[in-house]
Formats: structure tokens, sequence, C-alpha cells
């Protein structure tokens, strides 16, 4: 590739990253308040999200072939239990990864 196409491209990027992230701040400007209809976005779109991801994990879940969908089970598992534990996003996500990881590696 060009140096100058990687420049532009990643120039182009960052400028949209950087518009994406102050747009609220114009579109609202220096209000406390956020409009109602945000603030319940900001409420449902969090679980949502959570929900899809777990349904885009599960998608190809085979319950009558081996391994049986066990690792994804599991690692499911692992999820709810660390997150009951820690009430911890980020470490629920890793640690199910990890273990995820960990059964298909080292078990099945």
């Amino acid at each position: 590739m060009d140096k100058l196409y990687v420049i532009a491209m990643i120039a182009v990027i960052s400028l949209v990253t950087v518009l994406l992230r102050f747009l609220p701040f114009w579109i609202f400007g220096k209000k406390r308040t956020v409009p109602p209809f945000v603030a319940y976005l900001g409420r449902v779109l969090p679980p949502a999200a959570m929900g899809m991801l777990v349904v885009y994990c599960l998608r190809d879940l085979a319950p009558l072939s081996y391994p049986y969908g066990l690792p994804q089970l599991i690692a499911c598992v692992a999820v709810v239990l660390l997150h009951v534990l820690w009430r911890n996003t980020l470490v629920s996500i890793l640690g199910g990864t990890v273990t995820y990881m960990l059964l298909l590696q080292l078990v099945f």
C-alpha cells in the first residue's frame, strides 16, 4: 500500500472517531440533563447488547453431537457465577472467555 493512502486512511478514521465522541456534547450542549429518550436508551441498550452477544455466541450450539455444547454452557455458567461474585462485567467476560478457551484446548 502507498504510505500516503495509509496516512490518509488513519487521518479519516481518527477524525470520524473524534467527531463521534464530541457529537453528543455538541448536540446537547453543556446541559447537565439528558433528554428522557437518551436516558432510556442508556438504560436498555447495554442489557440488550449483552443478550445479543449471548445469542450470537450460542447460535452454533450442537446439543446432539459431541461435545454437546458443554464448553459453551460451562463458560456461560462461569460468566454468571463470576458476575454474581464480583459484579464486574469485564471480569465476567474475561473469565468466561478464558474458561471456554481452556475447555476447548485442554478438555474437549
